[in-house]
């Protein structure tokens, strides 16, 4: 017997407490009989203030993630999408691998992880070399973002940590802001603009700016969304969301 409503997948999705964008950004995403199921990482609002109190952030919901992978598995979900995207950029290609080997091994399923999806996001669009990024986080953590794009072939251009005040004032960024900052970063030096980070909301402006610019803009909600629908065997095209949902 199938689940009434996911009778196609039922996904179990990770996200910090504080997150409060992953979780309505993937519900917009998901095709018919596909159902999303949260499972918080119980951080507090760190004032991440500097490179040192960002990392410290991070380094607990790195350290929180078992044990909300140990909760959402007793819904026994099919597959899990990680809505957290920060820590899955450290040590490069290899920390990102052994990150994934550690939670695939809790959890005994697969799972789709922000790093790994834009990574295979820029693949399936193909023809990039040269990127750019923007982030909510400080320097430290752009740099890793760095190092992990730089191990995948790609040249980052130009970043931009946006430096937000809160694990919560990454989601209330206004989306004037979030523009600005694309328009920066953006020239004809660069084939693609990311945006890592997923408590700030982009999933729907980042197929405006696609237009704009005339180049793929590539939201991490939506690329670890689309790979954990593809990498599931649902190729459903999804419109609102840009190429990759609608045409990979």
């Amino acid at each position: 017997m199938r689940d009434a409503l996911g009778y196609r997948a039922k996904f179990g999705v990770l996200g910090p407490s504080t997150n409060t964008i992953v979780q309505p950004e993937f519900d917009e995403m998901r095709p018919a009989g596909v159902t999303n199921h949260y499972s918080r990482i119980v951080i507090e609002n760190a004032k991440a203030v500097s490179n040192e109190s960002f990392m410290a952030g991070t380094k607990m919901i790195d350290e929180g993630t078992e044990e909300a992978v140990r909760g959402v598995m007793t819904c026994a979900p099919d597959y899990l999408v990680m809505g957290m995207s920060a820590v899955t950029f450290y040590g490069g290609a290899e920390g990102a691998q052994a990150w994934k080997n550690r939670i695939e091994s809790v959890a005994g399923i697969g799972i789709s992880m922000g790093s790994e999806s834009v990574a295979a996001a820029l693949q399936a669009i193909g023809s990039i070399k040269k990127i750019a990024f923007l982030s909510p986080y400080f320097p430290v953590a752009n740099t890793e973002v760095k190092n992990y794009f730089s191990d995948h072939g790609y040249e980052t251009v130009r970043d931009i940590p946006m430096q937000r005040p809160s694990w919560l004032g990454i989601a209330e960024t206004p989306f004037s802001l979030t523009r600005d900052t694309v328009k920066k970063l953006d020239s004809d030096d660069v084939d693609a603009i990311i945006q890592v980070g997923t408590n700030l909301c982009m999933a729907r402006l980042a197929p405006k700016l696609e237009l704009e610019l005339g180049k793929p803009v590539i939201a991490i909600n939506t690329a670890t969304y689309w790979h954990a629908l593809r990498t599931f065997g649902i190729t459903d095209k999804v419109e609102g969301f840009g190429r990759l949902l609608e045409e990979f």
